[in-house]
């Protein structure tokens, strides 16, 4: 009983994962510099032949000259397909990394007629059924359709036993098997399967230490890898047992240099995988290593296509929104390409709800109100009933708050800590104070400015509950964080401390946590951690699990 409890508790560790878990897939085809790059490569480093050894049965004497060029103490890891007829193999060919370009842009529907074709014209290839796996979790990852859940999940031990059919000789068989199950590991996190969640993620997690083991020049395996080790590395104490007993162990920089090394590698595969590293490598960045305008940097210098491919598009504003960037954010969604074909997802709906409400925008309730009617899933409901409460509220309509209110608690699900936050506020009966309110929507948008002068003139004995002058603290050091006052942020922060600490309310927390961030950037990194055990030490309070994840990731960067 103690061990199924610990796998099924490991879901929570996978919740820590669910920004970063996205499909990770070759792209691009490979071009005549792959070959010099293998030709350069050290004697004692395996490397990677990636060129057809035949063409339906035909040998190529392309691949042979390849060979025949490298020094015989080299290891090679071949990825040509097999040549024998009816042999099943994998071959990234040019029609499926087509394919995956579209599905990488959720333009799923063109990806699989051109997936379909290539299942008919060869139907010993395993990649296209391996890349269908992509389109089941982009689907089901952000739609939550239980509909769809039900029709689907079936799939995954079907796409299991066809990669078993596959040559174990090519890098490409633990790397599928362990991609396949880090992504249902996601979904069946979606949908509330949190003990299978568990199990699936340790079977990826093992096999993609496997796949490493036997292919360490093969760039796919290494960010894989790689983006799971960082993001292990980040378990915060309170689960080191769990992930001792799943056999799972994780270093931040030694994932890092991976997904940099996939980034910056001119291997012909990491060429195929460059968009994908980007995407995993940029949350990591903004998420773990805390490094939000080298993010944004990276975004612009590197001219990501944040118009055309909806999941950069999707990256730009979720993280824009998350660091107090909402006219950005709003842009980036405005401006993207309206040309059919792309998934349907109500999160963009949502996204733009939070948007909006930040400058209490008079349309804010539409999108927030199309999402809750559409989405069928259970992750952010109650949070975006919250936010819309909080518009009716301040807009004056009282009937239609509590009305929405009511609906916290009976739509959507609590594993969120944005959505038990939600849950708990509505239960209390009690409303926030409304200047409190209005100057948090405008410091999440990054509005500072404003915030500020929604403020000004008051001060703590203007509040009259305990957790109102905490708070009240707490907002006015997040206004002078943003603003690049660091001393009077520092200042406020202390105080946010001192007055919630013994408060339910995450405000005490995250101010230590801030506190944290600012002398980490002076480089303080003592009082950093004093700070980031502060944050950790604060036992029962709202968003405990995100924040201690941010804690430890902060106290692992100042080692």
């Amino acid at each position: 009983m103690k061990y199924r409890t610990a796998i099924k508790r490991s879901g929570a560790v996978i919740l820590l994962l669910l920004p970063f878990l996205l499909p990770a897939c070759a792209m691009g085809k490979s071009s005549s510099g792959g070959q010099q790059s293998m030709m350069g490569l050290s004697a004692n480093r395996p490397v990677v032949d990636l060129r057809p050894a035949c063409a339906m049965g035909k040998s190529s004497s392309g691949g042979q000259q390849l060979m025949m060029g490298l020094s015989a103490n080299r290891p090679v890891v071949d990825l040509r397909p097999a040549c024998a007829m009816g042999e099943k193999r994998f071959d990234f060919n040019a029609q499926c990394q087509e394919a995956y370009q579209d599905i990488i842009q959720l333009k799923l529907d063109a990806g699989q007629k051109i997936l379909d074709a290539e299942k008919k014209r060869d139907p010993d290839n395993l990649i296209p059924l391996f890349l269908e796996n992509y389109i089941d979790f982009f689907i089901l990852f952000f739609n939550e359709d239980p509909a769809e859940y039900q029709a689907r999940k079936g799939m995954l031990d079907q796409r299991i036993r066809w990669m078993n059919e596959g040559p174990e000789s090519s890098p490409f068989y633990l790397f599928t098997h362990s991609l396949i199950h880090f992504q249902w590991a996601a979904i069946k996190i979606k949908f509330g399967d949190n003990w299978d969640a568990g199990w699936e993620f340790r079977r990826s997690f093992l096999q993609s230490k496997e796949s490493m083991k036997k292919f360490p020049s093969f760039m796919p395996a290494q960010m894989l890898s790689g983006a799971m080790e960082v993001v292990a590395g980040t378990i915060p104490d309170g689960y080191k047992w769990l992930s001792s007993l799943l056999g799972i162990k994780g270093n931040i920089k030694g994932g890092m240099d991976r997904l940099n090394n996939v980034l910056t590698s001119d291997d012909a595969t990491s060429h195929w995988f460059r968009k994908e590293a980007t995407f995993y490598y940029l949350y990591l960045k903004f998420y773990i290593e805390n490094k939000h305008e080298d993010v944004f940097a990276y975004i612009r210098v590197h001219n990501l296509d944040i118009k055309n491919n909806y999941l950069f598009s999707y990256l730009a504003a979720n993280l824009a929104i998350n660091d107090q960037r909402a006219a950005y954010a709003e842009q980036v969604m405005r401006q993207r390409s309206r040309d059919g074909g792309y998934l349907a997802m109500p999160v963009w709906d949502l996204e733009m709800g939070y948007v909006l409400i930040c400058h209490q925008s008079p349309d804010a309730h539409v999108y927030l109100e199309r999402f809750v009617n559409t989405f069928k899933g259970r992750f952010y409901v109650k949070d975006a009933l919250q936010k819309l409460s909080w518009y009716y509220y301040l807009n004056g309509d009282m009937t239609r708050a509590a009305q929405c209110r009511t609906q916290i608690l009976a739509k959507g699900g609590s594993e969120a800590d944005a959505d038990k936050q939600a849950v708990k506020e509505a239960k209390s009966g009690k409303w926030p104070d409304k200047v409190l309110l209005k100057a948090r929507l405008l410091c999440d948008g990054g509005y500072y400015g404003e915030a500020l002068q929604s403020l000004q003139g008051r001060g703590s004995g203007d509040f009259q509950t305990p957790e109102d002058k905490c708070e009240f603290a707490y907002r006015l050091g997040r206004i002078y964080d943003g603003l690049g006052r660091g001393n009077e942020a520092i200042s406020a922060y202390l105080t946010a401390i001192k007055t919630g600490e013994n408060l339910k309310e995450y405000f005490a927390a995250r101010a230590a946590l801030q506190a944290g961030y600012i002398y980490e950037q002076q480089g303080d990194k003592t009082a950093a951690v004093d700070y980031f055990q502060k944050c950790l030490s604060l036992k029962d309070h709202d968003y405990k699990n995100s924040l201690d994840q941010k804690a430890k990731a902060g106290i692992e960067r100042c080692k």
